[in-house]
């Protein structure tokens, strides 16, 4: 089982990046999927989330309008990407942000707990 995230870094303000997490080992179409992320000495925090089935999302307020999260399951569901892009970027969205993914689906859980299983964490910087 695992959880590879990829795409952080060091942006501008205003600037864009895009995060992708490919999850496999288990059949993680049928999972949700969400992006977290940590602050320094804070506890971990919901960003966004997408459902496994009908593709509902959801967001945090202060990423509203300027994140959008996405998935990919391939062809015979063996393993999923989930996408979040990121636009117009903010000094105070540096931080590690984590994937993760959920075997209760019924709707986007927001708690840390619910997600069984977690990305290693990639950085994003936004600094000028």
């Amino acid at each position: 089982v695992q959880l590879q995230a990829c795409g952080g870094g060091l942006v501008q303000p205003d600037g864009s990046l895009i995060l992708s997490c490919t999850a496999s080992g288990r059949p993680f179409s049928f999972y949700n999927m969400a992006w977290f992320r940590q602050y320094p000495g804070k506890e971990r925090e919901f960003v966004a989330g997408v459902h496994w089935n009908d593709g509902r999302t959801a967001y945090t307020d202060s990423v509203k309008g300027r994140f959008t999260i996405s998935r990919y399951n391939d062809d015979n569901n063996a393993n999923s990407t989930v996408y979040l892009r990121m636009n117009n970027l903010k000094p105070e969205d540096t931080a590690i942000y984590y994937c993760a993914a959920a075997v209760q689906v019924g709707i986007i859980y927001r708690d840390v707990p619910t997600y069984g299983y977690w990305g290693q964490g990639t950085q994003v910087t936004v600094s000028s």
